[in-house]
């Protein structure tokens, strides 16, 4: 089961795809969100819910895209309970690159730099047995519901970065049940979107690169998750491609389970907030990047991954120019 959300004349709402250019309106103001919380108020499964309130009204997906209506699959009626984070550093990549890995791997403890260190953490204890806990990954914070941008919209490059480059990824999405809870409601496509140049300069600078936009969807996928994902990740310019290439994710690809990767972001209080939404990336091994890509505004990303309908496509806003912040003071 696969749903979008979009604008509404009576508000934000969701509908079920039926096929790749058509979708039934679910007749619920609120979207997403208003089903996921009416189900736990309930405690009636999702997809009960879903087909309880899936009206005869039919939409052209290609019209709600043309008419700027597509939304984020997952929003919160107040941004600021919207929290975007990520983890990095788990997944494997592809075999050239973990043969490489590995090969370092087998070279002495000192030598490794912090990066590679916790990717070994990774790979030893990222998959801990049933009921334990395993070693925690990377993490960073990207910001509120407000840095989300929807399908098919720019997204905004701000004047500091250096880079502006796409990570594909796959993204959790998640609720707080009213007795504090977390509740994954299903999967999306996603662009974490970093400035890879700044990131390169200095790790200590990881979260300076993340350039707060970001974009997931068009469709969220609910129901079991195939451990091996496969997709595609394309940058095009000028209406033709400038880069394309295979990308790997899911679990038989990753040096950790989501399960671990959860825990560890769930585990402190402040991220149990009944009522709260969060989008959670899980970080990717393909970057245009370390081909040697450099994008530019008006370039288009695509992203597609097998079984999550259409693809994720975003072109990159005008850059404006740097600044100098002035903070002002009250006396």
């Amino acid at each position: 089961m696969r749903l979008i959300q979009f604008k509404d004349p009576q508000g934000v709402k969701a509908a079920l795809v039926d096929e790749s250019d058509q979708v039934s309106v679910i007749e619920l103001v609120g979207g997403v969100y208003a089903l996921a919380m009416m189900a736990l108020q309930h405690k009636v499964p999702l997809k009960n819910l879903i087909q309880q309130h899936l009206g005869n009204q039919v939409l052209s997906y290609q019209e709600l895209i043309d008419s700027q209506r597509l939304l984020p699959p997952l929003t919160h009626p107040d941004a600021a309970h919207c929290l975007v984070t990520g983890t990095g550093l788990t997944h494997l990549g592809s075999a050239d690159t973990r043969d490489a890995m590995h090969a370092k791997l087998n070279t002495d403890e000192a030598s490794l730099s912090d990066s590679m260190r916790m990717f070994k953490m990774g790979l030893e204890g990222g998959h801990p047995a049933a009921g334990q806990v395993g070693v925690q990954p990377e993490w960073f914070y990207k910001g509120d519901g407000d840095c989300v941008v929807a399908p098919e919209s720019p997204l905004p490059v701000p004047g500091c970065a250096q880079d502006a480059g796409e990570e594909p990824e796959l993204v959790g999405l998640y609720v707080i049940a009213p007795d504090g809870t977390p509740v994954r409601l299903g999967f999306a496509v996603g662009n974490e979107f970093s400035d890879h140049v700044t990131e390169r300069h200095n790790y200590l600078w990881l979260a300076h690169s993340k350039l707060r936009a970001c974009s997931f969807g068009p469709e969220i996928l609910i129901g079991d998750l195939p451990s091996d994902l496969r997709g595609e990740s394309r940058i095009m310019r000028d209406g033709q491609v400038l880069w394309s290439k295979p990308f790997v994710t899911g679990e038989a690809n990753m040096a950790h389970t989501l399960a671990n990767l959860e825990h560890h972001h769930f585990k402190y209080e402040g991220f149990r907030r009944p009522g709260d939404v969060h989008v959670h990336f899980f970080g990717t091994s393909t970057l245009s990047f370390a081909d040697g890509i450099r994008t530019q505004t008006g370039d288009r990303f695509e992203i597609s991954l097998g079984g999550f309908g259409r693809a994720l496509r975003n072109p990159i806003g005008q850059q404006p120019a740097d600044a100098l912040i002035t903070i002002k003071e009250i006396h």
